[in-house]
């Protein structure tokens, strides 16, 4: 096959990532409602995977810290081989079972936790261990995976399997089956903290300002969300200490710092019942 012919193949291939994706959406959204109803209890979000899939769940954990503002232990993944599995293949990680056990045992998982298992094959003894020891706990379990015909089905309490066929590269699950799973977690984390109120609309209201782009975006959310000025946006920016609810709340309710954070407090942080919507 010539290169054009090659990577043709892998985007008719890919076409079909999407549907088999949106066949999934109830069980991607009852996943949604478990993890929001475990966070509101005080519970975490933890991704457990090992190679491509690990590194997609590390992903997903690392993205909403920034994006979202949430603490860094509210979402977290454990990847098979720890830290330097990120980076390089860890000969033989996948099926380290007592080590996904020990990593669980150390976080206290209580009920109100929720464990995602990662597994494109649906049969990887790591992400298996985890999603047994978390049932023992009581912990709320989902599957991610492309084959509901396998082991993890019986570990998960909510299954969301993406079955997107055969790779064009026979096996190499970081292909279809890590597009799928990427599109997936996505989904999980994003709608989950727009429930919990970390987003406005469609704003990244509690976006995290650590380099000067970023601050920037957070400028022109804010003129966006408050409908105001630049410039107005930037002077209240700058009144609160850079913080991007308590300037819209400002904006929009045309108060001063101290009022609009009152009125938060007394929304019991509540973004839009603060705002009187």
């Amino acid at each position: 096959m010539t290169a054009r012919e090659m990577v043709a193949l892998m985007n008719r291939e890919d076409c079909k990532v999407a549907f088999a994706v949106q066949r999934e959406i109830p069980a991607i959204a009852r996943a949604v409602d478990a993890i929001v109803a475990g966070i509101r209890n005080g519970g975490r979000l933890i991704y457990v995977g090992a190679g491509s899939s690990g590194r997609m769940a590390v992903l997903d954990a690392a993205e909403c810290q920034p994006t979202f503002g949430t603490p860094p232990k509210l979402v977290q993944a454990l990847i098979a081989g720890g830290g330097r599995a990120i980076t390089r293949a860890v000969e033989g990680a996948e099926d380290g079972v007592r080590h996904a056990e020990r990593e669980l045992r150390t976080r206290n998982l209580t009920r109100n936790d929720v464990v995602v298992g990662v597994t494109a094959s649906g049969t990887t003894p790591y992400v298996l261990a985890a999603l047994r020891f978390a049932r023992g706990r009581g912990a709320t379990t989902v599957a991610i995976t492309s084959n509901r015909k396998t082991a993890v089905v019986r570990m998960a309490k909510i299954v969301i399997a993406a079955e997107v066929g055969p790779e064009v590269l026979t096996g190499s699950t970081r292909m279809k089956a890590g597009t799928a799973q990427k599109m997936v977690l996505n989904m999980l984390s994003t709608a989950t903290m727009a429930r919990l109120g970390h987003v406005y609309e469609n704003l990244m209201i509690d976006v995290v300002q650590t380099n000067e782009k970023v601050a920037k975006r957070a400028l022109r959310i804010l003129a966006e969300a408050s409908g105001r000025s630049v410039s107005a946006a930037e002077h209240a920016l700058r009144a609160t200490g850079h913080d991007l609810r308590v300037a819209l709340v400002m904006l929009k309710r045309g108060v001063g710092v101290g009022a609009a954070k009152r009125l938060i407090a007394g929304a019991g942080g509540n973004l839009r019942r603060a705002l009187g919507e």
